[in-house]
């Protein structure tokens, strides 16, 4: 018998999933489970939700009477800290289920009822902005009780960085939390990432390439959330390999009201056909901006980065060129001049690593800022896979991090150095007797010494 046939047993095994129903309590279980177990995830997935640093204990399929219906929520949680205890019901979907509204609002009014503190719900579905819940509910029943929710990204997005980067304490734990890592990764266990771009995006992407298109079609305002539902996935995949919290940028208007951020969208689309969004990675030397024109048919991810404040024009050039020597020859580098309108002077990598002069449109004005662009082809499908426009968007964020901006680092000036204090004997050497100090406040208005022995007539 050839042991290469053979499969290693797993705590959470994807074998025997059978239907829907199945993959969400097995899912919902081993979610809850290793909340529990290992204390450091517990503790990251229900601390932004208001929950108190104590004892995690989860349940699931709990039965509650609501007027003369029993409901089964598929999980509860509850956390401990001395007299205080805090509770949310947990509403759960696997693979292209959504949630539903009456469904949610009952589990409102029986959190209400119980005196809980929340509802959490968790699925497929990535909100575009953070915070923000997919489904809307009738806002009179969040008064007393808050309505949360996860996609299944963000749980294995936050499993990753609690075991690799943040640290498990015990060895017995990590090694659970690895389990639960694998069964989310595994197709089958109904934790997918994001794979449509929904069924507008033909249409819309084929209106756009035509010059028809206007703010009132029919799925504009969806393909506009699905993009920036695709700028936070990509942010959490991002940051699930750097180990940091990537976020997409938004104004405060935006994140107040998520529809200006639509709308904003919708206007770009139908004027430009791009979508435009950022992105923002702790330590780097900027944001990282993704441009799709969905007219050109590219995908083009840019970082703008300051000029050093010092040195000749060549020098400020080289200085970039420098930091980009292991990038590819087609980047894109365009230079922005101190108080220049417009446009900047552009040229590939290639060109200006031979002549940095290319950049420099006019020698005497300064150069203010650098902009770095990388372009790919965009795939035009909607779905995943090869030719697909997501995975163009996210191979292009990828590439563009590997090769360009993990490279680059903003300029900062040299810190000025002390005056350095002359020796006694130096002093005394250069230094006429009257003025024999190193005191820097004795050279001022220092005056003649009179001898001893010289006495001076009144």
């Amino acid at each position: 018998m050839v042991e290469e046939n053979w499969h290693e047993a797993r705590l959470i095994p994807t074998s025997g999933i059978n239907g829907a129903d199945e993959q969400e309590r097995r899912a919902t279980s081993a979610l809850l489970a290793v909340m529990t177990a290992v204390r450091e995830f517990g503790r990251s997935l229900t601390k932004p939700f208001g929950a108190p640093a104590g004892a995690v204990e989860t349940f699931i399929e709990v039965p509650f009477l609501l007027g003369e219906s029993r409901f089964y929520p598929d999980g509860l949680i509850r956390v401990r800290r001395g007299q205080k205890a805090w509770t949310a019901l947990v509403e759960v979907k696997t693979g292209a289920n959504e949630l539903a509204v009456p469904q949610l609002e009952s589990y409102l009014d029986i959190a209400r009822e119980q005196g809980f503190d929340a509802v959490i719900t968790i699925s497929n579905e990535i909100p575009a902005v953070a915070g923000q819940h997919p489904t809307k509910v009738d806002k009179r029943k969040l008064r007393k009780v808050a309505l949360h929710h996860l996609s299944w990204t963000q749980v294995l997005a936050e499993a990753v960085m609690q075991k690799e980067f943040r640290g498990v304490a015990d060895p017995d734990q990590a090694w659970i939390l690895g389990e639960l890592i694998r069964y989310l990764e595994h197709p089958r266990s109904g934790a997918l990432e994001f794979d449509d771009m929904g069924e507008s995006w033909v249409s819309v992407r084929e209106s756009v390439r035509a010059g028809t298109l206007r703010a009132t079609d029919k799925g504009v305002g969806e393909v506009a959330a699905r993009f920036d539902a695709l700028l936070r996935f990509a942010c959490l995949s991002l940051g699930r390999q750097l180990g940091a919290e990537v976020v997409p940028v938004l104004s405060r208007k935006e994140l107040a009201e998520p529809q200006l951020r639509t709308q904003s969208l919708v206007g770009s689309l139908v004027t430009t056909g791009q979508l435009v969004g950022a992105i923002r990675i702790p330590g780097t030397a900027g944001d990282l901006v993704i441009t799709s024109d969905l007219r050109a048919s590219s995908v083009t991810c840019h970082v703008d980065i300051d000029s050093p404040r010092e040195g000749r024009p060549t020098t400020r050039v080289n200085w970039l060129a420098r930091q980009l020597k292991s990038a590819p020859d087609t980047v894109r580098v365009e230079a922005f001049a101190m108080h220049a309108r417009g446009p900047g002077a552009a040229e590939l990598l290639r060109v200006v690593r031979e002549n940095p002069a290319s950049l420099i449109a006019d020698p005497a004005r300064d150069i203010k800022s650098f902009r770095v662009a990388m372009s790919v082809a965009m795939g035009p499908k909607r779905g995943r896979g090869r030719g697909a426009f997501i995975d163009s968007v996210l191979a292009g964020v990828d590439v563009f991090y590997l090769e360009v901006m993990q490279q680059l680092k903003a300029w900062s000036a040299t810190p000025p150095k002390l005056r350095p204090e002359p020796s006694q004997e130096a002093v005394e050497q250069d230094v006429p007797p009257a003025l024999v100090s190193t005191a820097l406040s004795s050279q001022d208005g220092a005056e003649v010494a009179v001898p001893p022995h010289e006495t001076t007539s009144p």
